[in-house]
């Protein structure tokens, strides 16, 4: 097998095997992500082509985000009794046929079945669960660090991706931005057919960061109770305050990042008279100061207290969304807002994390993470169409924004009142 050869060679080199398995889940979750972020593309197009209302359009959105998130605890379930490697595979296949069988598409409940549930259920096992569940498998140290890459291509994959399929869909349409996006699922696909593996002790590895390799768990239990191990656990952490404390913050999280700017950006843009490419590249420059704000985050989460770091990322986050709201979208304002709010864009994620796993329990990390996640979805899918809503009754995205923003500054108050995790490195490490 392939990633064997790969893996003795790197061991040659004292190279550790799962910085591979982390650059494959990179581009996978960069892949899955560019084909979620490509949502925010089609509301014109789809509203202009057949007449839909955006409001419409916006609730098969929601519906793909509420998916998207529900389905995290499941998934890390599914990858425990089944594998990584067979549950992405699976997932990319899924995300793929919904994208292809849109191209035919004549109504808004096709829409709906196809962007809602279909896509919106693959891109939920690739979520950031699989990020999560990587890092906790393969990495004892450095795992903060991994967390922010994995988070980093999710988010900017949704972003980066959005000013080439703008240009691709003004200049030839929106089903050859998707062809595109299909592409690059396909090569996704490949990498992790060919590299990806479950756990370190597949390869007799140990973790990185350990000196003994793992034993492989066993994969004996019945099906039926990897269904019913997401709400076994959710059951015994839905007793902790700590636990609903995390699930609202992250709630907001989703509220005012991927459901609102992801979802809305390029309407909210084309009000003040921009034109889709423009606004797509807007969304880029935040995504570059994403991945730098991201990894960042991951780098600080292993080193300072998480609680503080995620007071800062969402108080800072909802000052450049009320700053945006009556900045009246010049460029100085723009680019302003471009850098303030690209660092913070999910720079929660890392600390979010590390807080779950030392409040919550490291060996249920992924599944508790899972459910924290259906939060942060759960949030999306009410900005993805509360603002839709907003917007056509009131016909103007600003009331959204400006309910983000103080959303913000309520979750970095909240945040502050957790108690601090006992395994929370100190701030002068």
């Amino acid at each position: 097998m392939l990633s064997t050869s790969v893996s003795a060679w790197l061991s040659a080199r004292n190279i550790h095997y799962g910085w591979v398995v982390v650059v494959t889940t990179f581009l996978t979750m960069l892949a899955t992500a560019g084909a979620m972020g490509s949502a925010g593309v089609l509301i014109q197009p789809l509203h202009q082509e057949f007449g839909w209302d955006i409001a419409d359009i916006s609730f098969a959105m929601a519906v793909r985000l509420v998916l998207f998130g529900l389905l995290g605890p499941f998934a890390a379930a599914f990858m425990t009794h089944f594998g990584v490697r067979q549950v992405v595979c699976s997932a990319l296949l899924l995300i793929m046929s919904g994208i292809v069988l849109s191209f035919f598409m004549q109504e808004v409940w096709q829409l709906v079945l196809l962007w809602g549930v279909v896509i919106g259920t693959g891109t939920g096992m690739t979520a950031l669960v699989l990020g999560a569940t990587v890092a906790t498998r393969w990495f004892s140290k450095r795992r903060g660090l991994v967390i922010g890459l994995m988070t980093a291509s999710n988010a900017t994959g949704q972003l980066v991706f959005l000013p080439l399929l703008a240009a691709l869909s003004e200049a030839y349409g929106w089903r050859t931005a998707l062809t595109f996006i299909t592409g690059v699922l396909v090569v996704a696909m490949v990498f992790v057919m060919l590299l990806m593996r479950d756990r370190p002790a597949d390869l007799g590895l140990p973790a990185y960061g350990d000196t003994q390799p793992g034993p492989a768990p066993r994969r004996d239990q019945a099906f039926l109770t990897t269904l019913v191990s997401p709400l076994k656990t959710l059951h015994e952490v839905c007793g902790r305050p700590v636990f609903w404390l995390l699930f609202g913050t992250f709630f907001v999280c989703g509220l005012s990042t991927n459901g609102l700017i992801q979802t809305h950006w390029i309407s909210i843009c084309g009000d003040f008279g921009m034109t889709a490419v423009t606004a797509a590249g807007t969304l880029g420059v935040i995504g570059v100061f994403d991945f730098l704000g991201t990894i960042g985050a991951g780098w600080l989460s292993d080193r300072y207290d998480n609680r503080w770091l995620l007071f800062w990322f969402y108080g800072l986050r909802g000052l450049s969304l009320l700053y945006l709201s009556i900045s009246g979208f010049g460029f100085t304002e723009l680019s302003v807002f471009a850098i303030f709010y690209g660092l913070d864009w999910v720079a929660t994620v890392p600390p979010t994390v590390k807080l779950t796993a030392d409040s919550l329990g490291r060996e249920k990390a992924p599944l508790v993470f899972g459910w924290v996640f259906t939060g942060h979805q759960l949030g999306a899918a009410t900005a993805a169409f509360g603002a839709g809503w907003l917007r056509s009754d009131y016909e103007s995205y600003m009331p959204a924004l400006q309910m983000a923003g103080l959303m913000c500054i309520l979750a970095a108050l909240a945040v502050v009142t957790l108690r601090r995790p006992a395994a929370t490195i100190p701030a002068t490490a």
